[in-house]
């Protein structure tokens, strides 16, 4: 059954148990979404305070994708032999620690070893993540559920983002990391309680990991989501990633105005992300995502050809843009989540995760070969740059109709079985917009 079947119009609604759990993994994914995004304001300081320069500062940024797909990779041959609840727990604990040896590094060494100890405990918990909500969730509730978790992203531009910087301002450069992982240190307790045991994929015979990784890589409908989910993540980046050091130097903008910009973008990012998310329970998920894949590719042209103006303007381009491209992931996460059976789930998001993240820190090399800055200190190519966002974009497009629906079947959903919510109280959920 292809993606682009009909749905129900009306949804089964979600339960104040799952509506509980979806707050906590939003609540994990949270913590290490603002670990992520943390580190790209703090690179003045951090070569300041590191005497560090700008290519060591690569390497730092660059470490944390790359460890992150490396281990998701590697632990594509393992998830799916244990219970899911244990295994979120394990690695959220290693990403607080990691969190806080951030906080701690006195130079470039700690620093680099720090952060590549959180990408790989991080980016396994985002990928366990999206496997209990494949597991836990059933078809008709995985957009709502998949919508809320993602704009964690969201959130910590918006308030993760302006809090840490505050703190670096105040204590210094290590604060934030140590307070990041103070709060990971309270949402682990908060899981321990109230995450429950997921376990029914265990009930699969399970072949030797090698075996397993065979199989699920020469399965045709994984490797049209593994091509989908990499040109997705590319063309994305690929333009994101400069948007601020372009505009900064096209405008002569603080990162003051850029806080701004950013603020708005996050904004709408948010409402766009839970918005898609009930409309992909709802409306065939094919052709909701590519309806807002074709305004994000309008928009990645729009943005790299801008040309000089008023911060308003900047403003609305750049969230319009962020909007689109953070909305079409909703319908995008729900597909590839319906694309690989119970069994191979947690491999297959591994897989997913580790393409995701060679996508991630390709796509700034990428753009940094083709954005030049000249004798005045003005950057330029930036639209050559949208032109590879575009393209990408489009092959994901043609890609998303490769996908198909792998064989339902109904998931067990432990600890999670109350009498559904009316709609009145569906409104009022904690992640309601």
């Amino acid at each position: 059954m292809s993606h682009s079947a009909p749905v129900s119009h009306a949804p089964a609604a979600i339960t104040r148990s799952e509506w509980a759990l979806i707050f906590v993994l939003t609540a994990i994914q949270f913590t290490h979404m603002v670990d992520f995004v943390i580190i790209m304001p703090l690179g003045k300081r951090l070569c300041e305070e590191l005497a560090i320069n700008t290519v060591q500062f690569g390497y730092i940024v660059a470490a944390y994708a790359w460890a992150a797909g490396i281990a998701s990779l590697l632990a594509s041959f393992v998830l799916d032999r244990l219970d899911r609840k244990i295994v979120l727990l394990v690695l959220y604990a290693g990403f607080t620690a990691s969190t806080f040896c951030c906080g701690l590094a006195e130079n470039y060494q700690q620093m680099l070893l720090a952060r590549i100890l959180a990408g790989i405990f991080g980016g396994l918990s985002a990928v366990t993540i999206m496997a209990v909500i494949g597991d836990i969730f059933p078809h008709e509730k995985r957009g709502r559920a998949s919508g809320a978790v993602m704009s964690a992203f969201a959130i910590a531009s918006i308030a993760g983002l302006p809090i840490g910087l505050a703190l670096c301002d105040k204590y210094g450069l290590g604060s934030p990391f140590i307070a990041l992982a103070g709060a990971s240190a309270l949402v682990w307790v908060v899981a321990l309680v109230r995450l429950p045991n997921v376990n029914e994929h265990l009930r699969h015979a399970r072949p030797h990991p090698l075996r397993e990784f065979a199989e699920v890589v020469r399965v045709p409908n994984h490797l049209w989501a593994f091509a989908f989910s990499f040109f997705l993540v590319l063309g994305t980046f690929t333009v994101g990633s400069f948007c601020g050091p372009v505009y900064a130097s096209m405008n002569g903008w603080s990162e003051g105005s850029l806080a701004i910009v950013y603020l708005f973008a996050g904004l709408l990012t948010l409402c766009s992300m839970n918005v898609v998310g009930r409309y992909a329970d709802r409306v065939p998920r094919l052709p909701l995502f590519r309806a807002l894949a074709f305004g994000a590719t309008v928009m990645a042209i729009v943005v790299t050809t801008l040309p000089p103006g008023p911060l308003w303007m900047g403003t609305l381009a750049l969230s319009a843009f962020m909007g689109m491209a953070a909305g079409r992931m909703v319908p995008a996460q729900a597909m590839l989540l319906g694309a690989a059976q119970a069994k191979y789930r947690g491999a297959f998001m591994s897989l997913n995760t580790a393409v995701q993240h060679l996508a991630t820190g390709l796509a700034p090399v990428i753009a940094g070969t083709l954005v030049v800055e000249d004798a005045e200190g003005k950057l330029s190519g930036f639209p050559l740059v949208g032109l590879v966002g575009a393209g990408t974009a489009i092959v994901s497009l043609i890609l998303a109709g490769q996908l198909k629906t792998a064989p339902h079947v109904t998931p067990v959903q432990p600890a999670l079985k109350e009498v559904e919510m009316d709609e009145e109280e569906i409104e009022s959920g904690p992640l309601a917009v």
